[in-house]
């Protein structure tokens, strides 16, 4: 087994720990890599405040206490009749009766709230419609039909900051559905990468802006901020990884061009998904024993069918099979072992074989009624198989597809099969975070072959064992490369200045020198 951090004494108690001991606690498939972000922006304030941002003194003892700004969340998300007031009613004063007699009765709260200081701040009650209408429409994937409680504003600032909630009847909880601990994992990361200081610098002044106009109209809603009880937990098994690296620089190499909000934190989220699924990939092909890195063949879509679609599915079914091929490895591990030999001669085989499994993966536990029935080792053995498959295919064997499909990674797009075929937004991501002003087109594909492993043009592809297997020949790849080309020229992103160069520019570096 790999040399891993300890796994903290107070975690994995409950559940089995075997996902968790090769990639943390926890890449969820649920929590999208917006949700991620905001997860990882609750956090980075929390720690901001107290003065410690990315500061880890010692691994895996992070403790934040996150908003949960439930004011604001009422107003935006809880708040279905007030179109219906504004439409019904046309007396100014009546229409602030009737909304807040509404809210004030209904809206959900750890404590009744009246919501009458909202009065003090708009000179009408359409003023106040019109603030709660705009934010309401930047809202973090806002045509998801989540809960209200699982619904996001933009990041305008601290006000504007809050955790996943779920309300039921008894009040409030976090049951991490949506707010799964990804974030956590993204903040642990940039802690170890190296670069969290220049980071903090770089970002504060875009989230954490307290007199950004949108911030102040957020807080005017909200009134006095919320914080949830503080929480731990987080488990990053690793002190160092190449990925935590890599996602610092691309995203100060976003954060250098200055750009506002709306336009570099897309970019952010883009490049932490896709840095999350090569974590994940890489992770799983050491846990193999399988040397390299992950790679992505990228097929740039031809209006007809061609052989780099079909390398493009098999890159993409071979990457997603080898996280259930990791954990079978690393549990089987177990059974060849001397530890497992001596417990199964025991004169207790069926004690020591569970406690043996019980050190290294937390389980069973006591509410594994079947797995505690089972007497032979060899039966136990095939059932903790069966059980942590079952529990892997349930989120992180999920994240590799969702997630490539919510940052335009993979698709299904005139196929039956999902593969690599990145968006136009995509694409636009890795060249904003990795062409400084401008670069030769052939040194673009080189570079994104050297840092990511992306597949695309013939100088690339030959080497590879999966494209040899398939015979894929040179022009093939030339085709797909030509294709980019003229993809990348078509929104503004590469000039041809003869038949024989072609540069990419990144025109973001443009905009942040006229600004």
């Amino acid at each position: 087994m790999r040399n891993r951090i300890p796994r903290p004494l107070n975690i994995g108690q409950n559940e089995m720990w075997i996902d968790e001991a090769i990639w943390g606690h926890r890449l969820h498939d649920e929590q999208s890599p917006w949700l991620c972000f905001l997860e990882f922006l609750g956090v980075l304030y929390s720690e901001h405040k107290k003065g410690s941002a990315f500061v880890e003194a010692k691994p895996n003892t992070l403790t934040y206490a996150p908003q949960i700004q439930l004011n604001i969340r009422n107003i935006l998300f809880n708040n279905p009749t007030m179109g219906v007031i504004v439409s019904e009613t046309r007396n100014d004063q009546d229409r602030w009766t009737r909304w807040l007699e509404r809210m004030n009765s209904k809206a959900a709260n750890r404590e009744p709230t009246d919501y009458s200081y909202l009065r003090n701040h708009f000179d009408s009650f359409d003023d106040f419609f019109f603030v709660v209408k705009f934010l309401r429409s930047s809202a973090i994937e806002g045509n998801s039909n989540k809960r209200w409680s699982s619904k996001f504003v933009f990041p305008y600032g601290p006000n504007c900051l809050y955790e996943d909630l779920n309300f039921k009847n008894d009040g409030f909880s976090n049951d991490r559905r949506f707010f799964g601990r990804t974030g956590e994992i993204l903040y642990l990361m940039l802690c170890r990468s190296g670069k969290g200081k220049e980071i903090l610098e770089k970002l504060a002044p875009i989230v954490f802006n307290e007199t950004s106009k949108w911030n102040i109209l957020g807080g005017i809603l909200q009134g006095s901020p919320q914080n949830n009880e503080a929480k731990g937990g987080t488990y990053l098994p690793y002190e160092f990884e190449p990925e935590y690296g890599d996602i610092a620089s691309d995203w100060l190499s976003v954060l250098n061009l200055r750009l506002p909000g709306y336009d570099a934190l897309p970019h952010l989220v883009t490049l932490l998904g896709f840095h999350l699924i090569r974590y994940q990939l890489n992770q799983s092909r050491i846990e193999l024993g399988e040397m390299g890195k992950a790679t992505f063949i990228f097929e740039i879509v031809a209006p007809k069918k061609t052989i780099i679609r079909d390398l493009a599915a098999e890159s993409f079914s071979e990457n997603n099979s080898l996280p259930q091929q990791a954990i079978e490895k690393m549990i089987k591990d177990i059974f060849s072992t001397s530890e497992w030999e001596q417990a199964k001669s025991s004169n207790d085989p069926q004690g020591q074989a569970i406690k043996l499994l019980q050190e290294k993966f937390a389980w069973p536990n006591k509410q594994n009624e079947t797995a505690l029935q089972i007497q032979e080792p060899d039966g136990l053995a095939k059932y903790l198989v069966d059980c942590s498959l079952a529990r892997h295919k349930q989120h992180l064997g999920k994240f590799h597809g969702t997630w490539g499909r919510l940052i335009g990674l993979s698709s299904r797009r005139v196929s039956r099969r999902t593969r690599y075929a990145p968006t136009d937004s995509f694409l636009k991501s890795l060249v904003v975070s990795n062409v400084k002003s401008r670069m030769e087109y052939q040194e673009f594909l080189r570079i994104l072959f050297e840092r990511y492993g992306i597949i695309i043009g013939e100088k690339q592809a030959f080497g590879n064992p999966l494209i040899q297997s398939l015979n894929a020949d040179k022009e093939s790849f030339a085709d797909n490369s030509r294709r980019l080309e003229e993809r990348l020229s078509s929104l503004g992103l590469l000039r041809r200045l003869s038949d024989a160069c072609a540069y990419v520019e990144n025109p973001l570096v443009t905009m942040e020198k006229t600004t």
